[in-house]
């Protein structure tokens, strides 16, 4: 007999934005059901296999659940996370795994319920209230979509769009004026099924990788062409020897027949059984090309009751599942479209989300450029990145409540890559650290919801900011300022500032003052460099080393996630003296500069 279990809010899928928006709920107070159809919680940055985060890197934007999860990835695991140049986080993804577990197990009132996929969803009315499994139902408050592929979505026939979207629809700048033969071909961004391969040292062996039934290894000719074989495997390289294969060049990218993920189960079991093969093909090409010392990594991940159309000789050396990089996309109160992603003119940031009534609606934070994966040909996209900190980084943007709200439907919310947005401006959207933002920003509006007995729509967003602003484990900035970092006596002022006065925000993306971090407040707990410090252009440093002498006469690039080394060496003169405190990254050849003063 199926039992019935109530809620305040529930959440379906545990993924990046599911998980991060139980735990949030279940902090506010809300009593939380999630509902995961994988064994691990955290989707693309654990049971995906993508271990190497894009966006949300500098030290200003590292607030909320996102930071915490970076604060709690550099306590636990060992050697820290410089080892890729993909990314500035690179680890191991069981360590990930163990954090969002480890999370959920200190929150009583938090039910997490894995293995299990949503077969309907109950309305009351426009109001849906709950949702109906194998063998369970759940009545809830507020419920969450947050499946990888908006499937509840579709269960529910709320309003979704799924491909691209022309010129015509929203004048957004790199929209295609019609259906093209990239269009045809792709309808969305192009899934990536993970491996993680193993280096077994000079002179090793790992096992011979097995051809899959589908093997042609033509594919992959040239996928490093341009890279020597060390850089390609350091894209992605992690803790102890291993290396994430999520390779977009002639690689594991896989978007034949895409759209076979929602037509039918049948039919997206398909699709997965042909991208996990694609997958086992370029990793069985890289063994093959690159010497038997590099083979798949054992007893990786765990085994997936759901999804499981694995050889199961290499079960665990395959993510739990694909990596999606776009999903059903609803039909909200408002869509993120190109335009909300771009730089204002003659600025560092995108517009701040301002609704009829003057209102900024801003509840989350990302960064990153606008990245889309096609297996073949190419969409000419409109540039939104910057150099800053000795690097490039994407333009910061925000994302608004009513991109999560349906625009006729109540009981609802969504917190993965399905909000509302254009298919162009998903390929911002999308990353990592902001889909945590997104779920974070959801599950404190669901636990709001629960608590006064409103709708999501009815929620008045300055609530829903404050309530962010303020929490008391991991408070979240929704305002992007690149010089206002979250251990500043003026953090809460600034956020408060620019909410209220939207009109008044920099398009230099920077407070007008600040209160001045000590340069010694980082400098005992990192390493400590000496060099010449030598700019070779605008954000384009290096340092040749003098000390220590293990590294002396090398020459490294200078790199910083801190806004006041990023002033500092803006101003600082070329050929100067300086002491440097931070990290090698051999993958990256970077120096990563957490502190700096001129050596006297």
């Amino acid at each position: 007999m199926s039992s019935v279990l109530k809620a305040d809010v529930l959440v379906v899928g545990g993924g990046t934005g599911g998980t991060a928006a139980a735990v949030q709920a279940a902090r506010r107070g809300a009593k939380t059901i999630l509902v995961s159809e994988f064994p691990w919680l955290g989707g693309m940055l654990t049971a995906a296999g993508v271990s190497a985060p894009d966006g949300n890197e500098l030290a200003a934007f590292q607030t909320g659940l996102w930071g915490a999860f970076l604060r709690e990835l550099q306590q636990r695991q060992p050697g820290g996370l410089d080892w890729g140049w993909v990314s500035f986080f690179t680890y191991d993804p069981r360590i990930g795994a163990e954090i969002f577990a480890d999370w959920v197990k200190c929150l009583p009132n938090l039910h997490w319920i894995s293995g299990k996929k949503a077969h309907d969803v109950l309305y009351e009315g426009d109001r849906i209230s709950g949702v109906r499994f194998a063998d369970f139902t759940v009545w809830a408050k507020i419920t969450l979509d947050a499946t990888e592929l908006g499937d509840l979505l579709a269960l529910a026939e709320v309003g979704h769009r799924w491909g691209w979207e022309f010129q015509a629809e929203w004048g957004e700048p790199s929209a295609p004026a019609a259906s093209n033969a990239l269009t045809e071909s792709y309808s969305v961004q192009a899934p990536t099924w993970v491996a993680i391969m193993q280096d077994f040292g000079k002179g090793a062996a790992g096992p011979e990788i097995p051809a899959p039934p589908v093997d042609n290894p033509d594919r992959f000719l040239g996928a490093w062409d341009g890279y020597t074989p060390e850089q390609f495997l350091n894209y992605g390289r992690l803790p102890g020897g291993l290396l994430m294969i999520n390779w977009p060049i002639r690689g594991n990218d896989y978007g034949e027949g895409v759209d076979r993920l929602i037509k039918s189960e049948a039919s997206r079991q398909e699709f997965l059984q042909e991208s996990l093969w694609h997958t086992q093909s370029f990793a069985r090409f890289i063994q093959t090309q690159l010497g038997p010392r590099y083979g798949l990594a054992q007893n990786i991940f765990p085994i997936s009751t759901i999804e499981n159309p694995h050889n199961s000789s290499l079960l665990r050396s395959f993510a739990l599942h694909p990596y999606y990089r776009e999903s059903r996309r609803l039909r909200g109160m408002s869509t993120v479209i190109e335009q909300d992603i771009l730089p204002i003119a003659g600025g560092r940031v995108a517009k701040l989300p301002i609704n009829a009534e003057g209102i900024c609606e801003a509840v989350a934070i990302g960064n990153y450029a606008n990245d889309h994966h096609y297996p073949s040909g190419d969409i000419p996209l409109q540039p939104k990145s910057i150099r800053w900190g000795g690097r490039w980084t994407g333009t910061p943007f925000t994302i608004p409540y009513s991109a999560l709200i349906p625009a006729s439907t109540d009981g609802l919310l969504v917190c993965e890559k399905n909000i509302s947005v254009s298919h162009l401006a998903n390929g911002a959207t999308r990353l990592q650290p902001t889909v945590m933002n997104i779920g974070q920003a959801a599950g404190m509006a669901a636990a709001l919801c629960a608590e006064s007995g409103c709708q999501p729509r009815d929620l008045p967003v300055r609530v829903l900011q404050e309530a962010l602003l303020q929490d008391s484990e991991a408070s979240a900035a929704v305002i992007p300022l690149f010089n206002l970092t979250r251990d500043r006596s003026d953090w809460l002022d600034w956020q408060r500032y620019y909410l209220d006065r939207p009109e008044a925000y920099p398009a230099s993306g920077e407070c007008q003052q600040s209160v001045e971090k000590p340069s010694s407040q980082t400098a005992n707990t990192h390493s400590q460099f000496s060099g010449i410090f030598r700019r070779l252009g605008e954000q384009d440093w290096t340092l040749t080393l003098t000390s220590p002498a293990s590294v002396a006469g090398q020459t490294w690039q200078l790199v910083t996630l801190d806004s006041e080394t990023d002033r500092f060496l803006h101003n600082c003169e070329t050929e100067k003296p300086l002491t440097v405190w931070g990290r090698l990254n051999s993958a990256g050849a970077w120096l990563l500069a957490e502190s700096v003063e001129v050596k006297s």
